[in-house]
């Protein structure tokens, strides 16, 4: 079942990607053949991976959180670039690997944390530590006294970016 709906999802995916290529339709009939093959590639490779073995990522909850998250993701994406062009003008850069436990269950959401990280400028989700699900992020401007006062389960380069990969994907 996995299979069918990744499948279908890729294919419906390539074929809004390609729109207007040809003749049938929208498409011409090699696009046609092509997408189709391509999204059986695409479903075998990952039937487990983006639907889930539980298919809780066809949950339409789950996706409607995944575009409310992405208006917090934008925001915080634009204001890491106002201060990565301040700190790189100014050249108060003090940069660091720094090690977080976002406290995340499944490889999706670590997923959906990691990528947030690495998207806002400024930061790089470097490794994970697949046993304890802890993230090592490169950070461009590390302040050692604020991370020793922060709180366990919060981290100032991840903002809420954990809660909401929770709520979408745990």
């Amino acid at each position: 079942m996995s299979f069918l709906i990744t499948a279908a999802i890729a294919y419906l995916i390539y074929l809004v990607l390609t729109i207007g290529s040809g003749a049938v339709f929208l498409w011409s009939t090699a696009e046609l053949a092509i997408g189709a093959v391509l999204a059986v590639v695409v479903g075998v490779l990952l039937r487990n991976r983006f639907i889930g073995k539980d298919l809780r990522m066809m949950n339409p909850v789950r996706w409607f959180t995944f575009l409310i998250y992405l208006f917090p993701l934008f925001f915080a994406m634009a204001k890491a670039n106002v201060d990565v062009a301040y700190r790189v003008i100014t050249g108060r850069i003090n940069p660091a690997i720094v090690k977080i436990n976002p406290n995340l269950k499944t490889d999706m959401s670590l997923a959906i944390l990691a990528n947030s990280i690495t998207l806002t400028p400024g930061t790089l989700t470097v490794d994970v530590d697949e046993e304890t699900n802890e993230l090592y992020v490169h950070w461009i401007n590390v302040d050692p006294e604020v991370l020793k006062q922060m709180p366990r389960d919060y981290h100032p380069i991840c903002h809420d970016f954990p809660d909401w990969a929770r709520r979408i994907a745990d």
